[in-house]
């Protein structure tokens, strides 16, 4: 049995799936293996993963495309290992990663989440640190340190295997912000350890990115489930209120103002600094300037934020 089972969901990404599965390929810390889950590609991304001469490669099919969380899910339940790493199709680990996930996990064994700090990579090669300033270790609260900025992401996390038994699966009817919900729901009930060294490569623009789609027929996080589950936890519905002031601005800016008004109600203000209020309120004219300065600024390789 290998010690990891590294989860590709794979849907159309023959510009990066090789890249990505090299990068696997090429860790220092060699006792794990790979499943592909195949989510239809319609153009040749199969065929190049079926190109690479490699046991530790397995590829699970979906008879019909079923997104992201559904992938996910069925990596996990094909996983071999005690401990489960995903890494999107378009990212790429740096080869001492899983290494130092396997270090963390002999140093921290009471916890059930293992992250790391990431990079992201930008059009042009434009390559920006994620700030952070944690410490590697045990994360005394998530909510309280991932409040305004993620810890870790998608690709760059472990998980023990068992936690899926604790907390159930990734929300499938979820089709956007499908890891924030499991974030909240993995992180009620685990322990997180958390290395603060960026050993994984995030590519913020490409092709079938779900981040940068519309919202136009999205479902997502049903903040208010959490919220009402957990009355008593305030980081937690500090970070909900983070999240749903993302939202609120991502409606806004798509005309959306009945879901854009429903977030808004929702926000305790005195959660969010004197920016993020002024943006929350700021007429879509200006949030459209912010976000061509912004632009600007990522490719300068600086990336400005509202925390």
């Amino acid at each position: 049995m290998p010690f990891f089972s590294v989860v590709i969901p794979l849907y159309n990404k023959k510009n990066y799936i090789a890249a990505t599965l090299q990068s696997v390929l090429a860790q220092t810390f060699t006792d794990f293996e790979i499943i592909v889950i195949n989510d239809v590609s319609t153009d040749n991304s199969l065929s190049m993963v079926q190109a690479v001469n490699d046991s530790r490669i397995r590829v699970v099919s979906h008879e019909k495309n079923s997104g992201l969380s559904a992938s996910r899910n069925t990596g996990i339940k094909n996983a071999t290992a005690d401990y489960v790493a995903f890494l999107d199709a378009d990212d790429l680990w740096k080869p001492q990663f899983l290494e130092k996930i396997q270090q963390l996990i002999i140093n921290y064994p009471e916890a059930d989440i293992y992250g790391s700090n990431y990079c992201e990579v930008y059009p042009n090669n434009v390559i920006i640190k994620h700030p952070t300033e944690l410490k590697t270790g045990l994360i005394d609260n998530f909510f309280k340190s991932g409040i305004h900025k993620h810890i870790y992401c998608y690709s760059s996390i472990s998980f023990r295997k068992n936690i899926f038994e604790k907390v159930g699966y990734f929300n499938e009817e979820i089709n956007m912000g499908e890891d924030i919900d499991f974030n909240v729901k993995a992180n009620l009930t685990g322990i997180l350890a958390y290395i603060d060294e960026p050993l994984a490569d995030i590519t913020m623009f490409s092709e079938n990115q779900i981040t940068h789609s519309s919202l136009l027929g999205k479902t997502i996080i049903d903040h208010d489930y959490y919220e009402k589950s957990n009355p008593e936890n305030a980081p937690l519905k500090k970070y909900l209120d983070f999240h749903r002031y993302t939202m609120a601005n991502r409606y806004k800016l798509a005309g959306d103002d009945a879901n854009y008004q429903k977030m808004v109600k929702a926000i305790q203000l005195s959660n969010l600094n004197y920016k993020q209020t002024v943006l929350l309120y700021a007429p879509v004219f200006l949030l459209k300037f912010i976000k061509k300065m912004k632009a600007a600024l990522i490719r300068k390789g600086i990336n400005p934020t509202t925390y």
